[in-house]
């Protein structure tokens, strides 16, 4: 498992609630049969929470305040993990040996390293082949790492934008990474002025490969979370609240399921993808985009979901 931290504390008392937690039948089963535990971020109020399994088989449930916590990211044996904040990147190293446990949990993450960017608008984050956080700076329009006496340092921007600029020109925010490397991208349209991806939310996504700089998928509506697994690029079209799988040869989306509520946020265990769903709001962001409308007829929550993905006929 992977434990916060701090301490167990039972959930006090108050007039209000800070948040409730709440899971679907045969939840804590899976979660024990996956051999582990999720980990993820809501920028809304700034919290990254650890959901485990004690040793009762028992939801426990850690959460720490971040100012807009957003992006969080892994190296190849989890440690340390990455999570990028308002003006902040921090690493959370595990303080346990191998074999070692802490009050029955054999995973404690604590910050020991930050690296001070500034409000860049951090979305997707990785490690690079260096073990260098390396992350999409949407405000900024671009990828690039940390960098010392610089706030960051650009790797790469797309062909159509002309400058780097804090200006938000085409909504940058999503990043595949193959061996170390960025693959793929995902961006809200080919806008080179401020805010100009907002006139083209609902038809204008894309994928672009960071290699040739080839627009490879167009016409997606607020794409995000691109994700190489199994041989297959996938993705989600949060717009039209689809989640689904990249055709490159053929350049079409091919959705697996809907998924209600605007989702951001994906990772695969084995054949399950987890998808980190979301009341869409109202506002400039959201104004036109499909999914909410769709969802005007389904109910709307918070929520973080698995879906079974089939790959050939197994």
């Amino acid at each position: 498992m992977i434990m916060s931290s701090s301490q167990e504390k039972p959930q006090e008392k108050s007039d209000q609630e800070a948040f409730s937690v709440s899971v679907s039948e045969g939840f804590n089963r899976w979660l024990a049969e996956a051999g582990g535990s999720i980990s993820f971020s809501t920028y809304q109020v700034g919290k990254f929470f650890f959901i485990g399994l004690n040793p009762q088989q028992q939801l426990s449930i850690f959460e720490r305040t971040f100012p807009r916590s957003m992006g969080i990211g892994l190296s190849a044996d989890n440690r340390p993990i990455l999570l990028a904040t308002r003006s902040q990147i921090y690493a959370f190293d595990d303080l346990l040996k191998p074999e070692q446990k802490s009050n029955d949990y054999d995973a404690l993450y604590a910050p020991h390293v930050s690296w001070i960017t500034g409000d860049i608008d951090i979305h997707d984050i990785a490690y690079d082949a260096n073990k260098q956080p390396l992350f999409v700076s949407t405000l900024f329009n671009c990828i690039g790492t940390v960098a010392p006496g610089f706030s960051f340092k650009p790797v790469w921007r797309p062909p159509f934008i002309s400058s780097y600029v804090a200006e938000d020109r085409c909504h940058l925010n999503g990043m595949a990474i193959q061996d170390g490397k960025p693959k793929y991208v995902t961006c809200v349209s080919t806008s080179d002025t401020k805010d100009g991806w907002r006139d083209h939310r609902a038809d204008g996504g894309m994928v672009i490969n960071v290699e040739t700089n080839e627009v490879c998928l167009e016409g997606l509506s607020m794409r995000h979370s691109p994700r190489l697994h199994n041989g297959r690029l996938w993705l989600l079209n949060s717009g039209r609240g689809e989640f689904g799988w990249v055709n490159l040869e053929k350049r079409s989306f091919n959705p697996v399921t809907f998924c209600p509520g605007f989702a951001r946020g994906l990772y695969f265990v084995g054949k399950y993808a987890l998808i980190g769903l979301s009341e869409p709001r109202e506002g400039k962001t959201f104004d036109g985009v499909t999914t909410a409308r769709q969802n005007e007829r389904k109910r709307h929550y918070c929520a973080l979901r698995t879906y079974r993905c089939r790959y050939g006929n197994r």
